[in-house]
This record gives structure tokens, sequence and C-alpha cells, in this order.
């Protein structure tokens, strides 16, 4: 029973992550150490593992529609491997609460960034044929101008770090800085960040390996729940509204952040 309820876990993490490009940690690590008891730093550990699944679902979809923006992708990817490996060795010397109370705040401040966007969304419903037709990315490039490529950079390695400590896999930041200050399109930066996380969370799992916070016994069905889910939410990113996808997950990410801080304070 435990292996089914893990792997259902995985699924809908995986599914919601491919969708919103999010790697599926911020449903994973709550999951594990609320309803399964597992320390903190295993279930960043067994994230990780869902992450790199993640990517590997959903960006062979992206990539072969040719959504992804792989040359965007690689070159932010330069910021957030350094940043990832800073943040699974500094998550080694971080008490279990504090990692609860980053987390928490980490998931406050995505909700906040989700509900900040809603009104500015939804006068652009309307655009979003317009977008989906700039995403495609071709061999000449794509239709849409990237901008701000050294800022993406550094605040990629932000991401990064936030990916190696908290077991995410960085879309929380990097989704925002391809939108709103490199001019990609919402959809295509979900889907270069699901190209890219898998590298990201690659880097801070091995670390995490290393220190041995990766239980295999656990990892095994989340990672292929998270595949399954991934490749699901990949299916249907086109029938779903993104502006509805969010406001479902301002709440559960505000649930997830009063428990996580219940746990931080020891309740």
């Amino acid at each position: 029973m435990t292996t089914v309820l893990l792997f259902l876990t995985g699924l809908l993490a995986g599914g919601f992550g491919a969708l919103l490009g999010l790697g599926g940690g911020v449903i994973v690590i709550p999951v594990l150490t609320i309803l399964f008891g597992l320390p903190i730093h295993t279930a960043i550990g067994v994230s990780l593992v869902g992450v790199i699944a993640t990517s590997t679902g959903a960006a062979i979809v992206y990539v072969r529609e040719g959504k992804a923006n792989i040359k965007l992708g690689m070159t932010l990817e330069l910021g957030t491997t350094v940043g990832a490996v800073a943040g699974a060795v500094v998550a080694g010397f971080v008490s279990a609460r504090v990692l609860y109370f980053l987390f928490a705040g980490m998931v406050v401040y995505n909700a906040y960034t989700m509900y900040g966007r809603e009104d500015k969304e939804g006068s652009r419903e309307e655009d979003a044929a317009a977008e989906d037709d700039k995403m495609t990315v071709n061999k000449e490039g794509c239709g849409y101008t990237v901008k701000n490529i050294p800022l993406g950079i550094s605040l990629s390695s932000l991401a990064g770090v936030m990916s190696g400590l908290l077991g995410v896999g960085g879309g929380l930041i990097k989704i925002p800085v391809m939108y709103l200050l490199m001019g990609v399109p919402l959809k295509a930066a979900a889907a270069t960040s699901n190209f890219m996380i898998g590298v990201t969370a690659s880097a801070s799992a091995f670390i995490y390996y290393l220190n041995g916070n990766i239980d295999a016994v656990a990892a095994v069905p989340v990672a292929l729940g998270v595949f399954g889910g991934a490749a699901i939410g990949t299916r249907v990113n086109e029938r779903i509204s993104t502006r509805a996808l969010k406001k479902v997950f301002v709440f559960v990410f505000i649930y997830i952040a009063v428990q996580m801080l219940i746990k931080g304070f020891g309740g």
C-alpha cells in the first residue's frame, strides 16, 4: 500500500510539475515529510530523483514538439548547475528546522507571485494563441527575442541553489525570470524549465547520494509515478487554462506552507 501511495504521489506531482515547469518537489517533499514521516533531508533527496524523472518525461515531448528553447536552456544551465552543487553542499550543514522554514517561505513566495500575476494574466488571456504561435523553436531560432541573458544566467544560479538546498527544480525562479525579464512566452518558459531541471537536479542528487540522503525504497515508486505524471501533464498542457491552474495552486501552496511551518515549529 505504501508503495502504491508513493507512486500516486509521484503521479500527481509529475502531472502538475510538467504543467507549470516546477519539477514536482513542492508536492513530493511535503507529502513525504508530513504523511510518510521521512526526514526532510531524505525527502529532498527523493524529490531530486523525482525532478530528474519529471524533466525526462516532459522534456522528451517538449523538445520533440519544438516548445523548449534548447539553446536558451543550455545557456542558463551554466548558472544553475554551479548553484545546484553549492546548494546541495550547504544543505548538509543546515538543520531540518531551518529547511522547513525555508521551504515554507519558498512556497509562500511562489503563491504570491502566482496571485500577483493573476490580473495581468487575465488581461492577456486573449493573447495566448498568439503566444503559442511564437513558441516554436527551429534551426533559425525562435519566434521571440530573448533578452537580458547575463541577468538570466545570474538569477539561474540562484535557482540552482534553491534546487540543491530544497529539492525543487528551480522553476519557481527560472520561469518568472524567463517570462518577466527575458521576454520568453509563459508556456515556452515552462517547457524550457522542464528541459533544464533534470540536469540541475542530477548535480544536486549526486551530492545527496554521497551523503546517504536518498532512500531508494521511496525514490523508485515516486520517480516512476513522476515520470508517468509528467508524460500525462505534457499531453493535456494545451487543454488546460494556465490561469485556472494557477488559482488551484495558490490554495494548495498556502496549505503546504502552513503544514511545513507547523513541522518547523515541531508540531
